[in-house]
C-alpha cells in the first residue's frame, strides 16, 4: 500500500522520498528505453513518470494500441515492466489531457470531430481559442471512461498495492489552465444550465433575483446575459463563476477517480497537477491553487503536485519558490505532503536559440530548497528528450506529427533525444545523489518554523475569468493583481527570508485563525477583502494576534461594496491614495521606531489620518500617514500601505515588535543567502544554506541564539548550497556537526563533500576510526574531530 499520512508518503509502512524523472516512452525507440533508464539510475533517481497520451494510443476511434502492434514504442506494459526490472517505481499520467506540447493537448482528433458540442464558447459567444473542452460534457466523459477502461487493463495488474511498481495515477493534467491562460471560461449551454442550478442551491430566490436581474431559467436569455455580462451584475458573476468552477473541477476529477476505481485502482494516491508558474516567476502560481484546492481536498487519497518552472534560482526569484511551496501546503490536508509533478530541469533553451541557458546550479539550488521545505516527491521534467513521430492517419496540418515542437522534443532536457548528456546533467545528478544518500532521513523530517505565517486568501487569485468589456471586473482584478504578489513577494517575503525567518502559510479565508497556532501573520492585502475575512482578522487581533499587513487596508468587499471592518478596528480614517507622476516624486519619511531612515521614493501610497495609531511613514509635504502601528484589543498590527523597498531591517523590526523572532541568522553581509532547517522528533537536523549570488561569502551561523558548527566560519562559493548535518545518527556514528555535507553513507563509512578550505567534521562514536586520506583525526573520548586538509574536495571517513 502507498499511504499519505502526516505529510509523508509511506510505501510498505516506511516514509519515502521519491526522486523521479519524466521519460516519455512513446517518444523513444524501444531499443533506447534501457539506455535512458540507465541514465536515470546513474543520476540517483528511483522512479519514472510518463504521460500516456490518448492521441497516440487511439488515433482512430476504437483502434487502441497499448501493446505496440502499430508502433513498438507504444507497448506500455513492456515499458512499465522494464522499469520494474530496473528497480524503478512508475507514475502513470494517462490524461485525458496531457499537454506536453502534444497536439490537441493529447486528445485524439476524432473526439472533436465526433462531438463538436464539447468545444466551449466563451465571452460574447466566441469559440475557445485553445483545444480545451467542456470537461463535464456527457459525450466527453463517456469517451474518457472508455479510454480509462482500456489503459487501466495495463495499469491495474501492475499497481503497487498489488505488488507491482505503479505507485500513483495522475488524473488529467493542469485542469483549468487552458481556460485561465486564454481567458475563455467554458460557457457552453450545458455548463450554463449547470451553473444556474448551482446558483439556485447557493442563494435564496429573492437574493438570486437581486444578483442577476434576468431570467436564469430561460436558456437563450441566460446564455446572452452570462456570455456578455452587464455591469450591474458583472462583479457578482466574476465571483460566483470562480467559486462554481472550483466545484466543477472537483466534480470532474472525482468522476475520473470513480472511473479508475471502478476498474480496480486502489491503494495508490491519485495525483492532481497544479499549474501556474511562468516567465521564471511564481506570481501566478496561486491561480492554479485557487482553481484546484477544492478538488484535491475533497476526499482522502488525492495528492496535489506543483508545476515549478522558475529557471535559475536567484536573489530575484528565490522567495517565489519558497512561497509556491508554502501556499500550496497551506491549502492541503494534514496528511498530504508537498510534491512536485513537474520540476523543471535542463538548460532552458526550449526554442533552440542558444539563449536563455540556465546555469548548472539551477536544478541543484531549487532541489535543495524544495527538499528543505518538506517535498517528498520531485519529478524532474523533462529528464530525457525524444522525437515526435508522424500520426496515422495524418491530420494534414503541415508536419502531421504528434506534437507542436517539430521532430525533436525536450531539446533542453539533461539527456538529449540522441542519448547524449547536456552540461546540466552532472550537477543535477550530484544533488540527486546527495539527496538519495540521505533520503530515509529527509523523508521523515519537517521544516522548522518560527511562529510566523504568511497569509493566503485564495479568492485574491480567482481572477482567471474576466469579461474584457467590464470595467468593474477590470478594476477589482487589477487591484487584486497589484497587491496579492509582486511588491508583497519582492519586499515583504524576500525580507522575511533574508532575515532568517522560517515560515509556512495559512489560508486565512478557509482555515481557523487562532493566535495560539498563528501568533504572527504577514498578510498581503488589497483594497478588496471579503467581509467575513476582515471580521476573522479583527477577532484574531483582538484575541492577541500580531499582524504585519502590506499593501492596502481593505475598504470594499470582493464584489466592490463598501466594507471597512478591518479599517474600523485599526482606528484609522482612510484619506484616499496618492501616486507618483512624471514630475511628482512621491516620497516617504520615517518616524517613530522606523526612524532614523533615509527618505525613499515610492510610486503608490494609501494614506490615513492615524487617530490613536503610531505613524511610521509619512508623505513628504502633505504629511499623510502611509504606515502605522495600532493596538487592536490584545493584539497589534503594523500596516505598511505603500510600495516600500526590501528593507530587511524595517520588516524584521516590525515582526519582532509583533512577537516573531527569526530562529536562524548569520553574521555576514545582508542579501543573497537563503537559510532554513529541518528536523525530526529525535532531534536530528539539517541546516540548509544557499548562496544565491555568484561570489563567495563567509559568515557564521546561529540557531535560536546559539552558535552552530562550533562557531566556525562557513565559506560558501557562489551559486552553491550545503545541507549540513546536526546530531545526525547514522547507527554506530553520530555526526554532531559538519561544515561539509554527506554525499555517501555505507555500513562502515561516510563520504563528505567539502567546500571549505578547512572543513571540520565532529563525530561521536565508540568505534575506532582509522586515519584516511586528506584529513587528520583528533580523538577525545567518544568525540572524533576530523580536520580536512585545505583543497581536499571529498573525504571518506571509515570506522571498524
Amino acid at each position: 500500500m502507498i499511504d499519505l499520512r502526516h505529510r509523508r508518503i509511506f510505501i510498505a509502512g516506511r516514509p519515502r522520498l521519491l526522486l523521479c524523472g519524466e521519460i516519455h516512452y512513446f517518444r523513444l525507440p524501444r531499443t533506447a528505453w534501457q539506455d535512458r533508464l540507465d541514465q536515470l539510475k546513474r543520476a540517483g533517481c528511483d522512479t519514472v513518470a510518463s504521460y500516456i497520451p490518448w492521441l497516440c494510443h487511439e488515433p482512430t476511434e476504437g483502434r487502441i494500441d497499448l501493446s505496440g502492434w502499430t508502433r513498438p514504442e507504444l507497448d506500455l506494459a513492456a515499458y512499465i515492466d522494464l522499469c520494474r526490472d530496473n528497480g524503478l517505481n512508475f507514475i502513470a499520467r494517462p490524461g485525458p489531457f496531457v499537454m506536453a506540447e502534444m497536439k490537441n493537448e493529447g486528445l485524439p482528433y476524432w473526439l472533436y470531430d465526433k462531438h463538436p458540442e464539447i468545444v466551449p464558447v466563451g465571452w460574447d459567444g466566441q469559440p475557445a481559442t485553445t483545444r480545451t473542452v467542456d470537461v463535464l460534457a456527457p459525450h466527453f466523459l463517456a469517451a474518457v471512461r472508455d479510454w480509462y477502461a482500456a489503459v487501466l487493463v495495463v495499469l491495474v495488474p501492475r499497481l503497487g498495492s498489488r505488488g507491482g511498481n505503479v505507485i500513483a495515477l495522475q488524473l488529467d493534467n493542469e485542469v483549468g489552465m487552458l481556460s485561465w491562460c486564454s481567458n475563455v471560461p467554458e460557457l457552453t449551454e450545458h455548463t450554463l444550465a449547470d451553473f444556474a442550478a448551482w446558483l439556485a442551491r447557493c442563494y435564496e430566490p429573492d437574493a438570486l433575483r437581486g444578483r442577476y436581474p434576468f431570467d436564469l431559467g430561460d436558456p437563450a436569455t441566460r446564455a446572452a446575459a452570462l456570455r456578455s455580462p452587464g455591469e450591474a451584475y458583472a462583479a457578482q458573476f466574476m465571483r460566483d463563476l470562480g467559486h462554481y468552477q472550483r466545484g466543477r473541477y472537483a466534480r470532474y476529477l472525482a468522476t475520473l477517480r470513480g472511473y479508475a476505481e471502478a476498474e480496480g485502482v486502489k491503494g495508490i494516491p491519485f495525483l492532481v497537477n497544479v499549474h501556474g508558474t511562468g516567465g521564471g516567476r511564481g506570481f501566478t502560481y496561486p491561480i492554479g491553487i485557487s482553481q484546484l484546492y477544492e478538488a484535491y481536498t475533497q476526499a482522502s487519497g488525492y495528492l496535489p503536485g506543483t508545476d515549478l518552472y522558475l529557471g535559475n534560482l536567484t536573489p530575484d526569484n528565490f522567495q517565489d519558490l519558497y512561497l509556491c511551496n508554502a501556499l500550496q501546503e497551506a491549502t492541503q490536508t494534514r496528511d498530504q505532503p508537498l510534491c512536485s509533478l513537474e520540476f523543471e530541469c535542463g538548460d532552458g533553451d526550449y526554442g533552440q536559440m542558444q539563449g536563455n541557458r540556465y546555469d548548472p546550479s539551477a536544478v541543484d539550488l531549487k532541489t535543495r530548497m524544495c527538499i528543505a521545505q518538506g517535498n517528498r516527491l520531485l519529478n524532474y521534467y523533462l529528464f530525457a528528450g525524444g522525437t515526435n513521430y508522424r500520426l496515422d492517419p495524418p491530420p494534414g496540418d503541415g508536419d502531421d506529427r504528434i506534437a507542436i515542437t517539430g521532430e525533436l522534443h525536450g531539446v533542453a532536457a539533461p539527456v538529449k533525444a540522441d542519448g547524449s548528456l547536456s552540461y546540466t546533467y552532472p550537477r543535477m545528478a550530484r544533488v540527486i545523489q546527495t539527496v538519495a544518500t540521505l533520503a530515509d532521513k529527509l523523508a521523515d523530517m519537517d521544516e522548522e518554523r518560527d511562529g510566523l505565517a504568511y497569509g493566503f486568501i485564495p479568492d485574491y487569485f480567482m481572477t482567471e475569468a474576466q469579461y474584457p468589456k467590464s470595467a468593474i471586473m477590470r478594476d477589482i482584478a487589477t487591484n487584486l493583481q497589484a497587491n496579492r504578489a509582486y511588491g508583497a513577494w519582492e519586499s515583504l517575503a524576500r525580507a522575511m527570508l533574508l532575515a532568517g525567518y522560517r515560515f509556512g502559510a495559512v489560508d486565512v479565508q478557509n482555515r481557523p485563525l487562532d493566535p495560539v497556532t498563528v501568533p504572527v501573520l504577514a498578510l498581503p492585502s488589497a483594497r478588496y477583502m471579503d467581509g467575513a475575512v476582515q471580521g476573522k482578522l479583527v477577532d484574531w487581533l483582538e484575541a492577541g494576534g500580531g499582524l504585519l499587513l502590506y499593501g492596502e487596508v481593505p475598504l470594499y468587499d470582493m464584489e466592490g461594496r463598501p466594507c471597512a471592518v478591518l479599517a474600523g478596528a485599526l482606528g484609522v480614517e482612510p484619506l484616499g491614495t496618492r501616486q507618483s507622476g512624471e514630475r511628482h516624486y512621491l516620497s516617504l519619511c520615517a518616524e517613530g521606531w522606523a526612524a532614523p531612515r533615509p527618505e525613499v521614493r515610492t510610486h503608490f501610497a494609501q494614506v490615513f489620518a492615524p487617530g490613536a495609531a503610531e505613524p511610521l511613514l509619512r508623505l513628504h509635504g502633505g504629511g499623510e500617514v502611509a504606515a502605522f502601528e495600532a493596538q487592536v484589543g490584545l493584539g497589534r498590527a503594523v500596516v505598511i500601505a505603500t510600495a516600500y523597498p526590501c528593507d530587511v531591517g524595517l520588516f524584521q523590526t516590525a515582526l519582532e515588535r509583533l512577537g516573531a523572532t527569526a530562529g536562524l541568522r548569520h553574521d555576514g553581509p545582508p542579501g543573497g543567502v537563503f537559510m532554513t532547517s529541518m528536523a525530526n522528533a529525535a532531534g536530528e537536523a539539517f541546516v540548509h544554506v544557499l548562496n544565491l549570488d555568484g561570489h563567495e561569502k563567509g559568515f557564521r551561523l546561529f540557531r535560536d541564539g546559539r552558535r552552530l558548527l562550533g562557531g566556525r566560519e562557513l565559506r560558501l562559493p557562489g551559486r552553491e548550497g550545503l545541507m549540513l548535518p546536526v546530531n545526525l545518527d547514522l547507527g554506530e556514528v553520530r555526526i554532531r556537526y559538519a561544515t561539509a555535507e554527506v554525499v555517501g553513507w555505507e555500513d562502515k563509512a561516510i563520504e563528505f563533500r567539502c567546500l571549505q578550505p578547512d572543513a571540520v567534521i565532529l563525530l561521536e562514536t565508540t568505534r575506532e576510526c582509522p586515519l584516511g586520506e586528506g584529513y587528520t583525526l583528533h580523538r577525545r573520548g567518544r568525540s572524533v574531530r576530523v580536520q580536512v586538509w585545505a583543497g581536499v574536495e571529498r573525504v571518506r571517513v571509515e570506522w571498524l
